[in-house]
């Protein structure tokens, strides 16, 4: 079979919406069958993604050196060096959609990458998945179920601003470093900010978060840590950029000012790239790029109206912690969680609630144990799932927009995102099947050589994905 070496047009929608419903005669959001039929769909696509993109561009890219059976001594740097850096909101896919993409198609080229993207945990939100990515825990485990969330028993609010070492559990890896007398740096990454452990926000290597920084100040200040003396340099990281997360909420996945932004990111990784290579540590440093979550695009006549199920049960606004597109609903003291979702399943099953069969609600404790969504007070009785590109109003409003927005169920391919990696304990060329982001602590704390946290993640991960040392020489 042939395959077209043109990559898709800018505004070509990436991967196709799920075609089921919740109308099935199943009773839960996803049966086995169709995990599988998921399963292998996303192999088969994720297969011809590669290949095509291996394809296009390898025209335009230096041959890929043999693979090496080893990891690769340092030339430079006393000890492994990583650099965490998050794209927010990169859709697994948005690389394919433009050729100018040089320094994304060197790092995949010479280094490991998910073939069918990086899995974020749920709820496919930037706080839990930034946390989940940093701790190698399940959100109820670290303590960042939500963006925003309420104290069941103080009832203070959680915002993307509380630095209260309360709210944020688990130890991160700014904390695991420095506890190993290694040093951390960090240029935005949430929860960086909070005092906690032997981790300080020291001056200096800990910059507090203001999205009006320019990307490349950014980048220079990363490179400025290679400035150093050799033994002052941080072992471990942070980098963090706001796109194309913005935009994807502005417009949705598939317009051209995506492409615009992924061609960004792509030039500022080209900076950090030939910043280190400037200061002869490029293959000494591991670069680890990831993003937290994908996009879908959204439109008003996909909506689910609470207000719709007002023959079966009235939904109050302040029951509600959190719409759409994850829905949480606490009710008040005296009112049975369990009556309220029986109501709202009988009426979102009924056929007389407009697209009521793409949401279906659950007590959390019922809810698909893949979803790892249960074991924290934190987290309200019910919860909400839908189809993707679906929302959820309290009442139907006459407002007519198309834009884009995360957060739904993990498993759905538009919600991936990207893995890509490079460094001497990475083989060059390498692709590995999709994987979930709470393996990536155990992963850098393997680079890193340093004893982590317990975790969500598998032990044995990262010797699914690094290079094993060279032999001692005899």
């Amino acid at each position: 079979m042939q395959v077209d070496p043109t990559p898709p047009p800018s505004t070509a929608p990436l991967l196709p919406l799920s075609p089921r419903s919740f109308s099935s005669t199943t009773a839960c959001l996803r049966p086995l069958v169709f995990t599988s039929l998921l399963t292998t769909t996303c192999i088969s696509i994720s297969a011809a993604l590669a290949f095509a993109f291996l394809f296009f561009t390898s025209a335009t890219s230096s041959a890929t050196p043999p693979p090496h059976p080893h990891s690769r001594p340092l030339k430079k740097l006393h000890h492994p060096t990583v650099i965490l850096i998050s794209s927010d909101g990169f859709r697994f896919g948005y690389h394919l959609k433009s050729p100018n993409l040089p320094t994304l198609r060197r790092l995949i080229s010479n280094g490991t990458s998910a073939s069918a993207g990086l899995v974020p945990v749920f709820p496919s939100l930037t706080f839990p998945n930034h946390y989940s990515i940093v701790t190698g825990l399940y959100p109820p485990y670290h303590g960042i179920i939500n963006n925003y969330f309420y104290d069941p028993i103080t009832n203070e609010k959680f915002t993307m601003t509380s630095h209260e070492p309360k709210w944020w559990l688990g130890h991160p890896l700014w904390e695991t470093v420095v506890s190993n007398g290694l040093k951390a740096a960090t240029y935005f990454w949430p929860g960086s900010e909070v005092v906690k452990g032997q981790w300080n926000c020291p001056v200096n290597f800990c910059a507090h978060y203001n999205e009006s920084v320019p990307f490349d100040d950014r980048v220079d200040t990363v490179l400025g840590y290679f400035d150093l003396p050799i033994d002052e340099i941080p072992s471990f990281i942070t980098l963090y950029f706001e796109d194309p997360d913005h935009q994807g909420h502005q417009v949705g996945p598939d317009d051209p000012r995506i492409t615009r932004a992924v061609e960004n990111i792509d030039r500022v990784l080209g900076r950090l790239v030939k910043g280190l290579e400037k200061r002869g540590v490029f293959d000494d440093v591991s670069l680890v790029l990831v993003g937290d979550h994908g996009m879908v695009g959204t439109c008003d006549k996909k909506i689910v109206a609470l207000a719709d199920l007002s023959p079966w049960v009235e939904i109050p606004a302040n029951w509600v912690h959190s719409l759409t597109p994850l829905l949480a609903i606490k009710p008040p003291e005296g009112v049975d969680p369990a009556g309220v979702v029986a109501k709202m399943n009988e009426g979102l099953s009924s056929g007389k609630v407009e697209n009521g069969e793409f949401l279906k609600v659950y007590l959390k404790e019922d809810l698909p144990k893949r979803l790892h969504y249960a074991a924290s007070d934190r987290i309200p009785p019910i919860i909400g799932l839908l189809e993707e590109g679906f929302t959820i109003e309290m009442k139907r409003s006459s407002a007519k927009e198309c834009a884009g927005a995360h957060g739904y169920d993990n498993s759905f391919l538009s919600m991936r995102t990207i893995f890509i990696a490079h460094g001497p304990q990475f083989e060059r060329g390498r692709l590995i099947p999709s994987f979930e982001n709470v393996q990536i602590y155990n992963l850098v704390t393997s680079i890193l050589n340093i004893k982590g946290a317990s975790n969500n993640g598998s032990a044995s991960f990262p010797e699914s994905v690094l290079l094993p040392p060279a032999p001692a020489a005899m």
